[in-house]
């Protein structure tokens, strides 16, 4: 069981890697608009989930109130604190913060029950953190200014806030994935009342179309319901490190659609990144060497 959720977590990390390339090609779509668009799709999602599961939107309100708090929160919250670090402070020192996350999701899964951390989980989310460092900086310097603190903040309180979502999530056992749908649903619209409060709507093109509903059914959408899975029955501090796969991932889909090109800082980010996970998966891997 917890190789088929450390598969579908890989599946989701692989998903979140074509959000960037995806995101170009919604051209000019405001970010809460898109949100708005995107989790409108992936709400579509959900219901079909519901109804081979024989279950209606109704029982969505069965689930306890906590559930919905901390699912709400991490879904349009991730997005609500990210947008506005990337409105705040320059993109790549946000989105260096932000990718704090997986680092975070190591430590805290600490805090669950019957979770043991251990010396090369930590060693391997470091390696992933300073490819990530590698990976967005500019000529190997980053320029952290006063008047971004706000920016800052923003990116850090996503980086939070998508761990702590990811790490409480675990110990819902019990609370099926489709309940991912309702929280969709949710998120959808409280994007659609930012977009009203703080964008001009703009009425996109059929290609900005067809990419923000190809959003909601991968990076914005289906692979919530692929990471939801993963995390109840996968191995948390592996998906922890995994996760630095996303902007190595995303970066070399960039290379492949032309939006961007090889340097040494990839290489090596590569090299750090895959010898991070390995040995973050160093359990996982002497397990599956036993068993064969």
């Amino acid at each position: 069981m917890r190789k088929n959720g450390n598969f579908t977590g890989l599946l989701a990390i692989i998903l979140w890697s074509t959000l960037a390339a995806f995101t170009v090609l919604t051209g000019d779509i405001p970010p809460f608009e898109l949100v708005s668009i995107s989790f409108f799709v992936s709400s579509l999602i959900g219901y079909v989930m519901l109804k081979k599961a024989k279950k209606n939107i109704k029982d969505l309100f069965l689930i306890p109130l906590k559930v919905w708090v901390i699912g709400v929160f991490g879904l349009f919250g991730y997005h609500f604190f990210y947008f506005f670090a990337l409105k705040n402070a320059p993109a790549l020192e946000a989105n260096l913060i932000n990718y704090l996350w997986p680092l975070f999701i190591v430590l805290f899964s600490a805090f669950l029950p019957n979770e043991k951390l251990k010396w090369h989980h930590i060693l391997g989310s470091l390696l992933g953190l300073f490819a990530a460092v590698i990976l967005l900086s500019k000529n190997g310097s980053f320029d952290f200014e006063w008047q971004y603190l706000y920016g800052y903040a923003f990116a850090f309180a996503a980086a939070l806030t998508w761990s702590s979502y990811s790490v409480i999530s675990k110990t819902f056992h019990e609370i099926p994935t489709y309940s991912v749908s309702g929280f969709c649903m949710l998120t959808s619209l409280l994007a659609l009342v930012c977009h009203l409060l703080f964008e001009e709507s703009v009425f996109p093109s059929l290609v900005e179309f067809l990419a923000a509903i190809v959003l909601g059914l991968g990076p914005v959408g289906g692979a919530f319901y692929l990471w939801d899975h993963a995390l109840k029955k996968g191995n948390i501090k592996l998906l922890g490190s995994l996760a630095y796969l996303i902007p190595l991932l995303s970066t070399l889909i960039l290379i492949v659609f032309s939006f961007a090109s090889v340097n040494d800082s990839i290489l090596w980010a590569c090299f750090l990144i895959v010898s991070g996970s390995l040995l973050s998966s160093k359990d996982l891997i002497k397990e599956l060497i036993k068993n064969n």
